[in-house]
């Protein structure tokens, strides 16, 4: 087999009358004239391989070539014929006169060729997925993957960080999300479960002195796919001893600002920061995009002392959203409030300003004094829309911000460039009316805000937590705490939520234990790296950052799996199949 002695996009103009090898696949094959033009594709891109019926053995060799046969080259580099370079391509300007062709592998047709798969059904291109990996753009992705993961692992060495792996069969606690059961044959009737995060792993090496943990975790969730979720996934899991909570927003954005730099040659602005209740209140949502548009209005002081109209008076929260520079037609306001109704919403009240007049679906209630008042608060000017919703709060901020992030993706208001988000002092606790009881907002091993230990009893959905979470664009990145690690402490939060004594000891009994034996201050934070490749690669799905994806359905087309096994590895484990 001839060797190869370059990449495709290695071949340019300094080669110029040197001999090549080359390597790849027939990526197209043109006959123009006589002449037959091979585009031969491999990992780095795209060269031209041109024969002419002179080169007899050669021609006659690319001559049977199809599509996706797989050849190695040898020949003279050449400039191509002014006015014919590809300007697109590395090796656009030049081009491989053949001295050697060896066919290394014919190809059938295949169900789709690569440069079409964009058109092609998502369930074809998975079950031939090694057919789509060989697009180029999502080769790409895979080496933009490759390039994070390299400026991770740089970052963390020269800080002095520790990667450690930690068990892929551990056993079930309860994190959130359904847990993967994994039998044991050895144990009949007990059950490992694939880990959710290594959580727990990693403060058990906290307490052991590691001082700084991180890990590239392969992590599992039986939960509801859907773009950017995948039942087995990739985080940066870390951890930190002896650190405070700014420290570690430190850290964190040092490393991000360093992987942005390295993969794809940004400077990152500094990352503001907001608290959870800032964020809601502000922008409707706890991962707030910051590129889409001004911030929201609370209108509930005004409307309380200047509004005469109980339903705006009256209401417990009221709020607006401004959509400036828009003058939409009556069929698109009511197209809004359908949309703040599908959302939940009772209703929506809208008030347009235009040149010496504002008009509102309201204005059977309001007066022209009070409309003009609405619109001066929040600074409405000729060419604006203010959009209001009234009820209870957390419900009506979401429909706001729904609001506003939806006006800016239909207007094509979205601001270009990275936007980063610290968001701090989240609840400690959320109430879960389908368990009609009190559950972790972050996990159970969030410290709280010391100001609010005391209201762990008397008032626990008033405490607030030292968790954080970095967001990008409106998605979240990453997820983060400083951890409890008194025992005494990690006993209160256990029995606020409900969790009784022996409960305790059987799930969390060993970490309990292992703070009862010297435990360090300490935090971290857990990075989706999956969720943070596709938005660097612009891709629109998780599935185009992973290898080889799950369908929404948790279905593997091209392994068929999940599929049924043999009823002796069943009676193995001594598991019968339920009907």
């Amino acid at each position: 087999m001839l060797g190869r002695t370059h990449y495709a996009a290695e071949i340019n103009e300094t080669l110029e009358g040197q001999t090549v090898t080359v390597a790849g696949w027939v990526h197209r094959r043109r006959d123009h004239g006589g002449l037959i033009f091979i585009d031969l594709r491999d990992r780095s891109g795209l060269v031209q391989i041109v024969a002419d019926p002179t080169q007899e053995e050669n021609f006659r060799e690319l001559d049977r070539v199809r599509l996706e046969y797989v050849l190695a080259v040898q020949g003279t580099v050449k400039r191509r014929p002014e006015g014919m370079e590809n300007k697109e391509l590395a090796s656009g300007a030049v081009e491989i006169s053949p001295e050697r062709v060896e066919i290394l592998a014919e190809a059938k047709t295949p169900p789709f060729m690569p440069a079409d798969a964009d058109a092609v059904d998502e369930i074809l291109r998975l079950k031939y997925r090694y057919i789509d990996l060989r697009r180029i753009s999502l080769l790409n992705n895979f080496i933009l993957r490759d390039k994070v993961l390299m400026a991770v692992r740089q970052f963390f060495h020269s800080h002095g960080f520790l990667d450690v792996e930690t068990p892929s069969l551990a056993r079930s606690t309860p994190e959130g999300a359904r847990d993967f059961l994994v039998p044991s044959r050895l144990q009949p009737g007990a059950f490992y479960a694939l880990p959710q995060s290594p959580q727990i792993f990693k403060q058990l090496l906290m307490v052991a002195g590691f001082d700084r943990y991180y890990q590239i975790a392969k992590v599992f969730r039986d939960e509801d796919l859907r773009a950017d979720r995948q039942p087995e996934f990739t985080q940066i899991d870390v951890e930190m001893s002896f650190m405070s909570q700014e420290e570690i927003l430190n850290m964190m954005e040092a490393m991000l600002r360093y992987v942005f730099q390295e993969s794809l040659g940004v400077n990152l602005e500094p990352f503001p920061r907001m608290t959870w209740q800032e964020a809601m209140e502000g922008y409707g949502s706890d991962k707030p995009d910051l590129r889409a548009g001004e911030k929201l209005w609370n209108l509930t002081e005004m409307t309380a002392q200047q509004i005469a109209w109980p339903v705006l008076r009256e209401s417990s929260f009221v709020g607006g959203v401004v959509f400036r520079d828009y003058q939409p037609s009556r069929k698109h306001l009511d197209n809004w409030v359908d949309f703040a109704k599908s959302l939940g919403a009772g209703g929506l009240i809208w008030i347009v300003k235009s040149p010496g007049q504002i008009r509102s679906s309201a204005g059977k209630w309001l007066s022209a004094e009070e409309l003009q008042m609405l619109a001066d608060t929040v600074q409405l000017r000729d060419g604006d829309v203010l959009l209001i919703v009234a009820g209870d709060k957390m419900p009506s901020l979401n429909v706001l911000g729904q609001l506003r992030l939806e006006f800016a993706r239909q207007e094509n208001r979205i601001e270009e460039g990275w936007r980063f988000l610290w968001v701090t002092d989240f609840p400690l606790f959320e109430w879960s009316q389908e368990e009609n009881r009190l559950v972790s907002a972050h996990h159970p091993f969030t410290m709280p805000h010391p100001d609010d230990i005391a209201l762990i009893e008397t008032d626990p959905l008033a405490v607030r937590s030292q968790a954080y979470d970095v967001v990008l664009n409106g998605t979240e990145l990453a997820s983060g705490s400083l951890r409890i690690f008194q025992p005494q402490l990690q006993a209160r939060i256990f029995s606020a939520l409900g969790l009784k004594p022996e409960e305790i000891d059987e799930k969390f009994g060993f970490l309990i234990q292992a703070f009862q034996y010297g435990a360090p201050p300490h935090g971290g934070i857990a990075f989706g790296l999956d969720r943070m490749v596709m938005l660097m690669a612009g891709a629109k799905s998780l599935r185009e950052v992973i290898a080889f994806p799950k369908t929404a359905r948790g279905i593997d087309p091209l392994m068929n799996a999940p599929s049924p096994v043999d009823p002796r590895q069943l009676d193995e484990v001594g598991i019968q199949i339920k009907k």
